[in-house]
């Protein structure tokens, strides 16, 4: 194996660039892909119907780098599951960062009118593949059809090499900017040639003989910056403060508190989950959420949103810490609902507040459409790090150094 490819293999879902295949049934969504992986990824059959669930292949596709497909199901399902697969299918064009349409010159071969409003409507840039040309030769009509659409359209050929180079020229057309020029974590917060201290507590949720993601990932980004990187455990902030005079202090959030009060006031300070709000999500629009918190009332109700899904420990972050700080800090009498992994409540209109986790093991585009359904429905939402910050009474504190203020409404 090539060594520069190792990292690559190794990226998590959540940082690799996710392509979704979206048509109608029978139109070769899963030949597609199975054609682009080189391998037989997803179950091919003439039956409607055969993708009853998200397929998800990592993979390398060069020049991109790590890639996750996801092949979806027919989004003209009219099984009796078709609702569910239509939902499925949903949510996967949501976390996409580009939609691969696939469509066919057949009787049901344009994509759904739905489909390309769906993804109109997300900004998601649209490439549109058109296959099954040995059995059914697009005619100039279809193809002009494909293309009133606004989407790169691309015909298959014989030549397999051939269309998967000019499927990339098109797919690498549309490429978001943030795959272009990936943000950083510490992004405009430190100068060149600058210390940043990280604080990395060691209890019973650390994870045994590493450290988290977004841990992993500042400290990288202040080794790729070649800033003086100092991490240690809750128990040396002072000392290290002191010592080295950091130009930014970044912290697990369980232990803002004694952060804030022990790093002198003059110093820069936030926490992991605020530098994952502003990479993944809204960071103002998250810090207007755990503003909300101190406007809840007696018998609300307030949704934890877990993006990945685990056991939870004796004293888990999500489902018994924040909602403790939560009640402790309002004094109200409140109820908590959890939701896990890729589910998400359609209703959200009944929650008075959205407290989600980091969303680590998510991409950005799912994030942020997680944001847009909380805003559509009126609720207020934030992120565990940002909440925390709040009901340990600092979050003006960790918010100074991205010069955000709460709006009025909530001070």
């Amino acid at each position: 194996m090539t060594p520069h490819l190792t990292p690559m293999n190794a990226t998590p879902k959540a940082n690799r660039l996710t392509i979704a295949l979206a048509g109608k049934a029978n139109v070769g969504k899963s030949t597609l892909l199975n054609l682009i992986a080189g391998q037989e990824v997803a179950i091919v059959s003439p039956i409607a119907g055969t993708t009853t669930d998200v397929v998800e292949k990592a993979m390398e596709l060069l020049p991109f780098g790590p890639v996750l497909w996801l092949d979806t199901g027919g989004w003209d399902d009219a099984t009796i599951l078709g609702d569910a697969r239509r939902a499925r299918t949903a949510q996967a064009l949501a976390r996409a960062d580009i939609v691969l349409g696939v469509a066919a010159d057949t009787a049901h071969g344009v994509p759904d009118p739905d489909l390309i409003a769906f993804a109109a409507e997300r900004s998601k840039p649209l490439v549109i593949a058109v296959t099954q040309t040995d059995r059914f030769p697009p005619s100039a009509p279809f193809l002009e059809a494909l293309r009133q659409t606004g989407a790169q359209v691309v015909v298959a050929e014989p030549d397999r090499d051939a269309f998967l180079a000019r499927l990339k020229e098109a797919l690498a057309a549309v490429l978001p900017k943030a795959f272009i020029a990936p943000p950083e974590p510490l992004g405009g917060l430190v100068p060149k040639g600058g210390t940043v201290l990280q604080i990395i507590p060691i209890d019973s949720q650390a994870p045994k003989g590493r450290i988290i993601l977004p841990q992993v990932n500042v400290l990288r980004n202040a080794l790729d910056r070649d800033y003086l990187s100092v991490v240690v455990t809750e128990n040396r902030i002072r000392e290290a403060a002191e010592r080295f005079r950091p130009d930014l202090t970044v912290c697990d959030s369980q232990v803002v508190r004694r952060m804030v009060a022990e790093l002198p006031p003059e110093l820069p300070a936030t926490t992991y989950s605020i530098l994952m709000a502003r990479l993944k999500g809204d960071l103002p629009a998250l810090a207007a959420g755990a503003a909300a918190i101190r406007t809840l009332r007696d018998g609300d109700t307030v949704l934890i949103a877990e993006a990945c899904t685990h056991h939870a420990a004796e004293d888990d972050i999500g489902r018994v810490k924040i909602p403790r700080w939560i009640r402790e800090r309002t004094g109200k009498r409140l109820t908590f609902e959890v939701a896990s992994g890729k589910d998400f409540p359609k209703e959200l209109d009944r929650y008075a507040l959205i407290v989600h986790c980091g969303g680590c093991m998510i991409n950005r585009a799912f994030m942020r459409w997680r944001i847009d359904q909380a805003r559509a429905a009126g609720v207020p939402i934030t992120n565990y790090g940002v909440a925390i910050s709040e009901t340990q009474g600092v979050l003006d504190r960790v918010l100074a150094p991205f010069g955000i203020t709460l709006p009025p409404a909530h001070a």
